[in-house]
């Protein structure tokens, strides 16, 4: 399994967006972003902490914490991509502006097909090899062919289908979530992540991100007076990430098949994977809170 996963890594991490995405597509429809001109100070501040906030505190974080260099570039991606579908679900579970989630989730989306390369390019620069290239053509490559067009389908399906529309969503979600648990073992079985490796002290690094990017999600909406149902949505948009394009642009750019940069990506591998599990322990307890306010 962990030669077969080595050769293939990249084809797994491209299905189970592609997959993950056509799901997110096939629930969405035009009317799901009237709120963009319908509550534009929501939308605006959601899609304005996603898009400079979320990146700024990583920035700071990576000048002013000792990170190595794997961590480094797993904490840049986490602050380059945008939220996934979860953080519209857990948005509806604890009776935030499920809306206003779909509508910041869907722009920043878009939006990333020239954030990501732009802002991965200005953070992790220094943590890269010297004779590394930021390969910016091809991660734009990527976001519209995994992420854009199966979204459009997904959504076109919907619209043409809209009776069975439901259940390809499932099928969908549910397939991608078993390419994740594919990547987790067959990550595993190639010897790839090994947390004693990774250490405890780098996992705390982590932790600490995400910590930090939960608080500013709290902060920044209800400073700015949003509603609770408002706020509610855009912590939830901070806080979860788009896991699984970050692992696509991870093999992307450090395939496990080749050795110079294994170790590396190994390493962006297990930070991408460790704030993912965080993010969901973090979000439970969020959700049952807001669940009995």
């Amino acid at each position: 399994m962990g030669d077969f996963y080595v050769s293939y890594e990249y084809w797994f991490a491209a299905v189970q967006l592609v997959l993950a995405m056509l799901g997110m597509g096939a629930t969405l429809t035009g009317r799901d972003f009237r709120d963009v001109v319908a509550e534009p100070l929501a939308v605006t501040v959601g899609t304005l902490v996603q898009l400079v906030a979320v990146p700024v505190t990583a920035f700071l974080f990576l000048r002013f914490v000792g990170v190595s260099e794997g961590v480094a570039v797993g904490i840049a991606l986490i602050a380059a991509i945008p939220g996934g579908t979860t953080s519209n679900i857990f948005s509806f579970l604890a009776r935030g502006n499920a809306a206003l989630s779909i509508s910041i989730t869907g722009i920043t989306t878009l939006a990333c097909l020239i954030t990501t390369p732009l802002i991965l390019s200005v953070l992790v620069s220094q943590y890269l090899p010297v004779d590394f290239s930021m390969p910016t053509a091809q991660i734009i490559r990527e976001i519209a062919l995994t992420l854009l067009l199966p979204l459009a389908a997904g959504m076109l399906y919907l619209y043409l289908y809209p009776r069975s529309a439901a259940t390809l969503s499932k099928w969908s979600i549910r397939g991608s979530l078993l390419g994740i648990v594919l990547i987790v073992v067959g990550s595993a079985s190639a010897g790839r992540l090994d947390a004693e490796a990774f250490g405890g002290d780098n996992m705390l690094l982590v932790a600490l991100f995400s910590a930090l990017l939960a608080l500013m999600g709290y902060l920044v909406p209800r400073v700015l007076g949003l509603s609770r149902p408002d706020a509610t949505a855009i912590e939830f948009e901070v806080i979860v990430r788009n896991v699984n394009l970050g692992v696509l642009i991870k093999a992307a750019l450090f395939p496990a098949a080749v050795s110079a940069t294994a170790a590396l990506g190994d390493m962006v591998l297990f930070t991408l994977l460790l704030y993912g599990a965080l993010q969901m322990l973090l979000s439970a307890p969020i959700i049952w809170l807001k669940r009995q306010r």
